[in-house]
């Protein structure tokens, strides 16, 4: 890792503070719950999501084509849907949150996010676990219509930091996602569990 001292770091959102927003899980769960064709909505799950975690359609939009017009006889309405869909977010680890408030108390740091989430989740988990407090801003797929691990999201995070790479420093808990900022020039932390990012946080010479 580069030398330069970090003065922003990003972190991912699903999969270190929180669970994830709408994964393979989440979806079966719910969606078998309702009554739904569950390896019908799989088979375009991921065509349509594409445009969704862009910011390119809304959520009423992505379930109307994957869920309520696939499946009529149900009389859902997303109304009735998307509260399921937003509660599966759970706090993931909550000693990560503690470091992050550590982080944003020693006023040292930029801090910031970089996740693939539509715009309507994105904001959903901002206010409801409180993530706002924590970051100066957040670059977000469906915000910037680009998604991890393509360039074109960590470049919108360089270009907004308005700092070079070498000081930017990324936690995620993909690691072809890590690989992605370290081509980038980014310093990163494949993320595994509290204490080991703690661990390698200190090797940084980050106090937490």
């Amino acid at each position: 890792m580069s030398l330069a001292p970090v003065q922003t770091i990003f972190w991912d959102i699903g999969g270190v503070l929180l669970s994830n927003g709408w994964d393979s899980s989440q979806r079966a769960r719910v969606l078998t719950a309702l009554g739904v064709n569950l390896s019908a909505y799989e088979a375009i799950h991921d065509e349509v999501n594409y445009y969704w975690e862009r910011g390119l359609i809304t959520a009423e939009d992505f379930f109307a084509q994957t869920v309520l017009e696939t499946n009529p006889d149900l009389n859902l309405t997303f109304e009735q849907l998307w509260p399921l869909v937003c509660g599966e977010s759970k706090i993931l680890h909550q000693e990560c949150f503690d470091i992050l408030a550590a982080l944003k108390s020693s006023g040292q740091y930029r801090l910031a996010t970089i996740n693939n989430e539509s715009k309507e989740l994105n904001a959903y988990r901002l206010d409801t676990f409180q993530l706002r407090q924590y970051f100066n801003y957040f670059i977000c797929s469906g915000y910037v219509h680009e998604m991890k691990p393509l360039p074109d999201i960590y470049r919108a995070a360089i270009d907004i930091s308005g700092l070079p790479p070498e000081t930017a420093l990324f936690i995620d808990d993909k690691q072809e996602n890590c690989i992605a900022a370290r081509a980038f020039g980014m310093k990163a932390i494949h993320f595994e569990s509290p204490a080991q990012l703690r661990a390698s946080l200190t090797q940084l010479g980050i106090a937490v």
